[in-house]
């Protein structure tokens, strides 16, 4: 069953998503080579407690950590451990936040030091993939149209789209009905109505679609251990054009590529 959120609601998740985006601007000033991944995931759990907010992926259903950090290959879900950033990596965070019982998630992956030109593009398009998701999120259109625009645009520019992992429904958990799949057919899937919040996060590979679950039961990984892509906003569908409830001008103000 879809949860469909009131006006209240939506300010009350808006304010969720706000720490988050705050919670990611910090993260995002202390990210350079040398920098251990736990180090990004402890600045994060401090920030969001000193805020009022409880870290929401921190045991959820097990999870060890307030981010999940996916350094390179590694898709979604990484854990922050002890490996230091290196120059030419890249790194997705995605993070979520509950505040007075809303959820909020977003997740943006960032270049570390000097990255290859056809990586920094990667993450280019699958930003403006998101973004063109966005576009397509309005009352009355489909799903599917969300899904297309995404699919249409990483592979247009030679990039293939994770099938399995997906967006949500977001709010009142983490995760709701609907999945927000990366990939699909313009015109399919759900009527989209005013109310509706989900999180849009397409998941972009260099190379094959194909994924793999490492043995820590959480770790997803590109099976050819090419670089993957990350971002993700949370948002409000309207008549006119979606609301962002998450924003990346936090990251955008202290970092740059």
């Amino acid at each position: 069953m879809i949860r469909y959120k009131t006006e209240e609601d939506i300010i009350a998740i808006k304010k969720s998503c706000l720490l988050v985006s705050r919670t990611h601007g910090e993260v995002a000033k202390i990210i350079r080579p040398g920098v251990k991944t736990q180090i990004l995931d402890r600045v994060a759990e401090e920030f969001i407690r000193d805020n009022g907010g409880v870290p929401g992926f921190k045991g959820y259903h097990g999870f060890p950590s307030t981010l999940c950090v996916s350094v390179n290959s590694v898709v979604v879900h990484g854990i922050p451990s002890e490996y230091e950033l290196r120059d030419g990596d890249i790194v997705s965070v995605d993070c979520g936040v509950i505040l007075d019982s809303y959820w909020g998630d977003s997740a943006y992956t960032y270049p570390v030091g000097d990255v290859d030109e056809k990586v920094l593009n990667l993450l280019e398009v699958t930003k403006k993939s998101l973004y063109l998701g966005i576009e397509n999120a309005i009352e009355g259109k489909r799903l599917g149209d969300i899904s297309h625009a995404i699919q249409s645009h990483a592979e247009a520019n030679g990039y293939s789209v994770v099938r399995e992992m997906v967006g949500h429904g977001v709010g009142f958990e983490l995760h709701e009905k609907p999945e927000v799949p990366n990939y699909g057919r313009r015109g399919h899937g759900i009527k989209l109505k005013k109310g509706l919040v989900i999180a849009i996060e397409p998941m972009i590979n260099l190379g094959k679609k194909e994924i793999v679950q490492e043995e820590d039961g959480w770790t997803i990984r590109t099976s050819d251990n090419q670089v993957s892509a990350h971002f993700e906003h949370t948002i409000a569908i309207n008549k006119g054009e979606a609301e962002l409830l998450t924003t990346f001008s936090f990251i955008e103000e202290v970092f740059k590529y």
